[in-house]
């Protein structure tokens, strides 16, 4: 099995390097069971940080992760998110409150804006605090926030994590959004390591896949965990697939990986606007 790697958040917790995305999950009932198995099957293989959101399926996906957590929930770190349609002061405690019930559980690990709307980041941090204060979640992070955003957070207000579209067809964030976290020992969490499985077919990843006798698309993933500051959450269905990941933590790239990886697919060289599938 491939040793555990872990990142640590600002509060000092530590999760695994590799974690269980669950968007669109949930959605269809005849692939229920499959997919509360392959939940299980990460967690068995120590991919204990699960995350999904009130959005995915309308709480679908959270029901369908309550479900398969039953029983080991203190095995898991669970994130969900907040729409920004629901994050006023009021509207955030009574969406969190609904995503417990979901859940089947008295608190959320850590809970996170899921992307920037109308409501004053001001505000919805302030909820965020008194659901901290409360118990009702462990702590608070953001998703889809770029720079310029972060900077307008309240003073002295340090989100876990910035939950933000990031792989090696996506690499925006390298350029501004890593330093900014890095600076203040924030982890980034990627969302779509995997660009859905667009990445399949890329000359670049077979070669290097070949060499490691290994896939494609676990080499996009190892590419994506390279770093000791980043969590990948892919999607699987499947528990062969779940199995198919977790092995991702078993590649190195080396240099000459890297450089031909780099080459294929490059660094940005100024700001670009945050993506958001």
């Amino acid at each position: 099995m491939a040793a555990a790697r872990t990142v640590t958040f600002p509060s000092g917790v530590s999760v695994p390097a590799l974690g269980q995305g669950t968007w669109r999950m949930g959605d269809d009932p005849s692939r229920r069971a499959e997919e509360i198995a392959a939940l299980r099957k990460g967690v068995d293989l120590g991919m204990t940080l699960i995350d999904t959101a009130e959005m995915y399926g309308s709480g679908a996906s959270e029901e369908l992760v309550g479900e398969a957590i039953r029983g080991h929930r203190d095995d898991v770190f669970l994130v969900s998110k907040v729409l920004p349609s629901n994050a006023d002061a009021r509207g955030t405690v009574e969406a969190c409150h609904a995503s417990l019930r979901r859940l089947g559980t008295d608190r959320i690990d850590l809970y996170l804006l899921h992307w920037r709307g109308g409501v004053p980041l001001a505000e919805t941090v302030e909820a965020l605090e008194g659901l901290v204060s409360s118990g009702s979640i462990g702590a608070w992070g953001v998703s889809n926030l770029d720079v310029d955003d972060l900077a307008e957070l309240p003073r002295g207000a340090l989100p876990q994590t910035d939950q933000v579209l990031y792989n090696l067809t996506r690499r925006g964030p390298e350029y501004d959004l890593f330093p900014w976290c890095r600076e203040r020992s924030v982890p980034l969490m990627a969302y779509s390591p995997l660009e859905q499985g667009r990445l399949l077919g890329h000359q670049a990843l077979e070669a290097v896949a070949a060499a490691h006798g290994s896939s494609p698309l676990q080499v996009a993933l190892a590419w994506v965990l390279r770093h000791d500051d980043v969590i990948a959450i892919p999607k699987a269905s499947t528990a062969a697939h779940v199995e198919e990941n977790h092995a991702a933590l078993g590649i190195r790239l080396t240099d000459e990986d890297l450089k031909a990886l780099d080459a294929a697919f490059p660094a940005p060289v100024r700001k670009e606007p945050l993506e958001i599938l």
